[in-house]
């Protein structure tokens, strides 16, 4: 997958900004990992009908399959679907089974037989491919859960050796790579996120998805001063609701977040990619959550930024003519001084969204 990317949108905008001008609207996606009982090319006909500006497309069997024939035809034909949406979109590796059909997310950077690391950063690598066709404005990944019985004194230069031939990859391609903590992973909270960067040179490439739910489900600091405090690394947002030592994502209403004032931070910081509503507990109703969550959002923004949140009663685009869908696929330093500390583990706690592990 060469050349000029496909799916590429002219104006795409990345990580945080700096300006005395008035802030530009945040920029709304949904995640297909919310999606997955809707076909690829019916998911983006959706989001854009309802007024999403992307996608956050995670590779797995039923979108996009990473391990299925023919990946570069079957990605420039996103590519295509996405440009006649108008849609842009961030490329997420978080499918469960994709590797293995027995155990989650496994194998991972961590993982102690070197193979098993090697499957993982294969598919990391296709997925930096497949974002530089899509032109994607970030590629997401997360560290895993430590292996049972390992040490965390050998895992960290495994996910760090692991993240440095990812970042190389994705430098060379043009992709921002943008790691996520998540709730029970070796990488699990902003603390952790710069202790691999200050490990790894503080490389300028290396980026954060920040899920600002999990900032309420484990951050000692509320949501909104997690987004001031990452800001300088900010490259994809995700959001949804949730409750304080829960990790169980929830549609906007049903849990404890406070939306206006992240999303004012993010204005502030001048935000300038995709945040992107995260709930993949949620397919059975994905386009009633999708259409829920950006009028949700919307008045949100509103409510944030009276003066300058345009759009924030914008009714939903005109039906894009229905074109043929994409095709179905075959088959140790020391942390930052400004990184929040985390708070203790709660003791009853949901299951993890991405791990299966529940320290929160």
């Amino acid at each position: 997958m060469t050349g000029t990317p496909t799916g590429a949108r002219t104006g795409a905008r990345t990580g945080t900004g700096s300006g005395n001008g008035p802030a530009a609207p945040l920029r709304y996606a949904y995640g297909t990992n919310g999606l997955a009982d809707l076909r690829l090319g019916d998911a983006l006909t959706l989001l854009a009908d309802l007024g999403y500006d992307g996608v956050g497309l995670t590779l797995d069997h039923m979108h996009l399959d990473p391990s299925a024939p023919d990946l570069p035809r079957r990605t420039a034909a996103v590519g295509r679907a996405l440009e006649r949406h108008g849609l842009e979109v961030t490329v997420e590796t978080g499918a469960r089974y994709v590797l293995d059909p027995r155990r989650k997310h496994h194998p991972t950077l961590l993982d102690p037989d070197p193979d098993a690391r090697a499957a993982r950063l294969e598919l990391l690598l296709k997925a930096v491919r497949v974002a530089a066709e899509l032109g994607a404005h970030a590629l997401h990944f997360f560290s895993g859960v430590l292996p049972y019985g390992a040490d965390p004194h050998t895992a960290w230069p495994r996910l760090a050796d692991g993240t440095a031939a990812l970042l190389a990859a994705a430098q060379a391609a043009g992709v921002a790579l943008a790691v996520e903590p998540e709730p029970g992973h070796l990488l699990g909270d902003l603390a952790a996120f710069h202790r691999l960067r200050t490990t790894l040179g503080e490389p300028e490439g290396l980026g954060l998805t920040l899920d600002v739910g999990h900032c309420l489900c484990l951050e000692r600091e509320p949501p909104h001063e997690c987004v001031r405090a990452a800001a300088p690394w900010l490259r994809h947002v995700q959001i949804e609701d949730m409750r304080p030592g829960v990790h169980e994502h929830l549609p906007f209403g049903e849990g404890e977040l406070d939306v206006p004032p992240v999303l004012a931070a993010l204005r502030e910081a001048r935000y300038g990619g995709l945040v992107t509503v995260e709930l993949p507990r949620h397919s059975h109703a994905g386009p009633d959550r999708a259409r829920e969550s950006i009028r949700h959002l919307r008045r949100a923004e509103a409510e944030a930024a009276p003066d300058t949140a345009a759009g924030a009663d914008r009714a939903p685009r005109a039906p894009a003519p229905h074109a043929p869908a994409a095709p179905a696929p075959h088959a140790p330093a020391a942390p930052a001084r400004d990184a929040p500390t985390p708070r203790a583990p709660a003791p009853h706690a949901a299951d993890d969204e991405q791990s299966g592990a529940a320290p929160c």
